[in-house]
């Protein structure tokens, strides 16, 4: 059917034209009769296709008030199994959404593999309405565009479907829209002084509007205008679009798993999970480490109690003045983070700060992003999140242990620098610090965990098998650190050998970090 392509019509130097959209488009009442049933049968076939084949899909809906997005994603879900979406109607940030990180309230809704999210409204309407009411500077809202860009695009390349519908009606339609509700009993509560205030604004929410969709068009998560002053080709267009997209991916991952099939039987290994080393890395960050670096008991005594007061009034500056804080423990088996973590806390109140101990993902985790359970994590404004392990799994043990995909590890670096911006650039002070000992220290640590009673739960089978990938370990350390020891975000190498030099220079760190902050 004619009249259905995405945006390019509407293009012009780079820019979607809302004012060159057709809006006269329109289908005969016969003919929408003849299109929806097939239509609707073979979106809820694709919807157990993608159900089966555990592909996730998210469908936006965004648009002008009044230009009918409850009644159309009304008829979609008419179309589909209700065990299998969810809808989310995203109206102003709650209290606590308000706390977290701009993307926080998005990633928790995301679906699980083989569900579909619809969105009435989504991550763009903040950002839209902040521009043109002028709460926003062009480098922030740009920024936001960026940020919502680099999630869109995490999640298709981790095999989502993002289809995104903006709703087209002009101002007079939108007007006489507005005076029926009005006129209506049942209707009138819907059209408020906010409605008219946005009204009265359209116009410039429209050059708004177009660059919002020319910047976040995407070939990966693109836009679809829908001509909606007639609501059978509205309809029409979106079910088309929508069976196209599914149909699309189910295509694709078929293609790829009966590839993946062939490799398996022909005996080809699906890829090295170590690499070789990157040409810039040509001498190890790990081996210029001082490890002999010390500290007598006397002086950690006096140090430590001085610190934890300190850190201490701190945590009351942090919850005043409403600032996250963030604090990463990675390092070697035995490196000491438990320890290190302990006195961190020793002195705080247990009600302002939260330790995230991170194990291998479970069966709920494995069906979403690998970064979903730690968005789920991060702090509210005002508290501490100390992580024992972290998102940087992914760059280590599932490269190293191959249980992911060599491009799928590759693919986190820039993926975790980008969420890492983008919590700091809510106002998160995060410190990260990797715990280094020798391979000598850290024999001594197991043999003392095995050898001590109580001590014997830390050491495992794994532990010792570990131990046997050192030089694995070490090259993919280098590379992370490499990588991702970002200005916004830097590395802190701790020399542990000596655990009372490693606790003393943590403590500093965070001190100073908050202190520079606040």
């Amino acid at each position: 059917m004619t009249g259905f392509a995405r945006l390019g019509e509407n293009v012009r130097g780079g820019v979607v034209m809302l004012e060159k959209v057709d809006l006269s488009k329109e289908i005969k009442k016969s003919d929408y009769k003849e299109l929806i049933e097939p239509l609707s049968l073979k979106v809820g076939e694709l919807q157990r296709e993608i159900r089966q084949l555990g592909i996730p899909v998210i469908i936006v809906f965004q648009g002008w008030d009044a230009a009918g997005k409850g009644s159309l994603i009304n008829l979609l879900l008419l179309a589909l199994d209700p065990r299998g979406f969810s809808v989310h109607p995203i109206i102003r940030e709650t209290e606590e959404e308000a706390l977290r990180p701009y993307m926080w309230r998005f990633w928790t809704k995301l679906p699980a593999r083989g569900r579909i999210a619809i969105f009435d409204r989504s991550w763009y309407g903040k950002v839209l309405e902040g521009r043109v009411l002028k709460r926003y500077k062009r480098a922030e809202w740009t920024r936001a565009y960026e940020e919502i860009t680099s999630f869109e695009r995490q999640l298709t390349d981790d095999g989502t479907v993002i289809l995104k519908f903006f709703l087209h009606i002009s101002a007079k339609e939108q007007q006489k829209r507005f005076e029926l509700m009005e006129n209506n009993k049942a209707t009138s509560w819907k059209v408020t002084k906010l409605e008219w205030r946005n009204h009265n604004l359209y116009d410039q929410y429209v050059p708004a509007i177009d660059e919002m969709l020319a910047q976040t068009d995407t070939d990966f998560a693109p836009w679809t205008i829908l001509e909606a002053h007639d609501w059978r080709f509205a309809t029409i267009k979106l079910f088309s679009r929508i069976s196209d997209a599914l149909a699309n991916k189910i295509a694709e991952v078929k293609q790829q798993r009966e590839s993946s099939e062939g490799l398996k039987k022909a005996g080809k290994p699906k890829g090295k999970p170590i690499h070789g080393k990157d040409a810039r890395l040509t001498s190890s960050i790990i081996d210029k480490l001082d490890l002999s670096l010390t500290m007598d008991h006397k002086n950690y005594k006096k140090k430590i109690e001085k610190l934890q007061d300190r850190l201490r009034t701190l945590e009351h500056e942090v919850y005043k003045k409403r600032l996250p804080v963030i604090i990463v423990y990675e390092g070697c088996d035995a490196a000491g983070k438990g320890g290190n973590i302990r006195r961190l806390v020793q002195g705080l109140d247990p009600r302002g700060y939260n330790v995230i101990p991170i194990a291998g993902p479970n069966d709920v985790e494995r069906q979403q992003h690998y970064l979903w359970r730690f968005w789920r994590e991060f702090p509210k404004a005002g508290h501490i999140a100390i992580f024992d392990r972290s998102w940087y799994g992914r760059v280590m043990v599932e490269r190293i242990e191959g249980f992911c995909h060599e491009d799928e590890w590759r693919r986190a670096f820039r993926e975790i620098n980008e969420m890492e911006e983008h919590i700091v650039n809510f106002g998160t002070v995060i410190n990260k610090f990797w715990l280094q000992i020798d391979q000598e220290e850290q024999l001594r640590r197991f043999q003392e965990r095995q050898n001590t009673p109580f001590k014997q739960w830390k050491i495992t089978d794994e532990d010792w098998r570990n131990r046997g990938k050192w030089d694995d370990y070490k090259l993919a350390v280098d590379e992370m650190l490499f990588r991702t020891s970002t200005s916004y975000a830097p590395w802190t190498i701790v020399e542990s050998n000596c655990k009372m030099f490693a606790r003393i220079k943590v403590l500093e760190t965070v001190i100073n970090s908050i202190e520079g902050k606040l």
